[in-house]
């Protein structure tokens, strides 16, 4: 399995250098941060650190899919969205997330961390502590943008499926399933992804994964001609494909 570096797409308050103070007033006491600045640093951190952990649980069970899959981390908030507003939620959205392609095809998987909490699904309804976090529709989203970004890099319509993860020792009771939405725990996760068996070839899944970890496929730059990507070998086309026989 192929694991790509993370790439953040929008810097975190926290990772934010302060501005130097200037001018004749400036002293230390500017530039001290207070009481509340720190604990919120500090929680910023702890929370950091949750996420990067319950990321790597996700992708600890991927380790034995074989060569044939792929994990890229994308960015979750829109680069081409320059609002502010919407670059603050991006840097609040600390949610692990990452891409897997392989043989059964392209995944989005978002990753929720309940802990110890029990978790109640019903449908696209997720509560957590007595809280309904929009976890589900989170990973649609997460999936619809990658879809978007793909296909128009590639110029071909390239379905990503959502998967939501759940990483705890809590007990999760379900009451109904979401809708176009995969749900899993942690230790489900690579069960799950190839349950779907062999859709696309070893050779697609390399070459999406490609497209993937462009930077330039999360910019929305020009629309590139698919043209410009070689799904087959020379001399060969579509009506060239071996049939797999089952």
């Amino acid at each position: 399995m192929t694991v790509f570096p993370a790439r953040r797409a929008v810097p975190t308050a926290r990772a934010l250098p302060a501005p130097p103070p200037t001018g004749p007033s400036a002293t230390l006491e500017t530039v001290r941060p207070t009481p509340l600045d720190w604990a919120r640093r500090r929680r910023a951190e702890r929370e950091a650190r949750r996420v990067e952990a319950a990321g790597a649980r996700a992708l600890n069970q991927l380790d034995h899919l074989g060569p044939s899959w792929h994990v890229i981390d994308f960015p979750r908030a829109d680069l081409s969205s320059t609002h502010p507003l919407d670059l603050d939620r991006a840097a609040r959205d600390d949610r692990a997330s990452f891409l897997a392609i392989g043989p059964s095809g392209l995944f989005a998987v978002t990753i929720a961390d309940h802990g110890r909490a029990r978790v109640m699904i019903a449908g696209d309804v997720v509560q957590i502590n007595g809280k309904r976090p929009t976890y589900v529709a989170e990973a649609r989203r997460d999936a619809k943008r990658a879809s978007k970004a793909l296909s128009t890099a590639v110029g071909l319509s390239i379905p990503v499926t959502p998967v939501l993860t759940f990483v705890g020792s809590g007990v999760i009771s379900v009451y109904g399933l979401p809708k176009e939405c995969l749900v899993a725990t942690h230790r489900e996760l690579d069960r799950l992804l190839v349950a779907g068996g062999t859709r696309i070839s070893a050779a697609t899944a390399e070459k999406l994964s490609q497209v993937a970890q462009a930077p330039s496929t999360w910019l929305n730059g020009p629309y590139r001609s698919a043209a410009d990507y070689r799904w087959y070998e020379d001399g060969r086309t579509a009506a060239d494909k071996r049939a797999s026989h089952r």
